[in-house]
């Protein structure tokens, strides 16, 4: 997935974003649930960089909400 940014997130309409989030944190529980069930993650950093992007997105939306 690519690494959103937040310039790239103000851009995107509350739909877009809502759907973005909503794929992040399917992505998160997804690679949370290999590593759980004793399996190693393809790339380590992945869920580091899902926390990061779904961190930014809320930003983004608290932000407009003042």
């Amino acid at each position: 997935m690519l690494e959103l940014r937040a310039k790239q997130i103000r851009q995107m309409s509350k739909e877009e974003r809502q759907q973005t989030l909503k794929n992040l944190k399917e992505s998160l529980l997804h690679e949370r649930a290999l590593v759980s069930m004793g399996g190693s993650s393809p790339s380590p950093g992945k869920v580091r960089s899902i926390r990061r992007q779904i961190a930014r997105l809320l930003t983004v939306e608290r932000e407009e909400k003042k």
